[in-house]
C-alpha cells in the first residue's frame, strides 16, 4: 500500500499542483514557478522511483540471491 501511494505522489503532484502553481512572476532560479515546479516533479519523481525501488521486496530478493542462482 505505501509503495502504490509513493508511485502515486509524482502523478498527483504535477496533474494536482500545476494549476495551483500557475504563475509567472514568482521567478525560481530564473524559470517562472510553474515550469519550476515541473521541473522540481520531475527530480523527485526520480528520487520516490529509486525509493520505491528499493523498497520492494521483490527487489530485495533477487539481489540477495547469488550470481548462479539467478540464471
Amino acid at each position: 500500500m505505501l509503495l502504490r501511494l509513493l508511485a502515486a505522489l509524482p502523478f498527483i503532484g504535477i496533474l494536482l499542483g500545476v494549476p495551483f502553481v500557475n504563475q509567472v512572476e514568482p521567478l525560481v532560479l530564473g524559470m517562472p514557478l510553474v515550469l519550476a515546479w515541473i521541473v522540481l516533479w520531475v527530480v523527485l519523481t526520480a528520487c520516490i522511483m529509486a525509493l520505491v525501488y528499493r523498497l520492494d521486496p521483490a527487489n530485495r530478493i533477487a539481489a540477495d540471491q547469488p550470481e548462479e542462482a539467478r540464471s
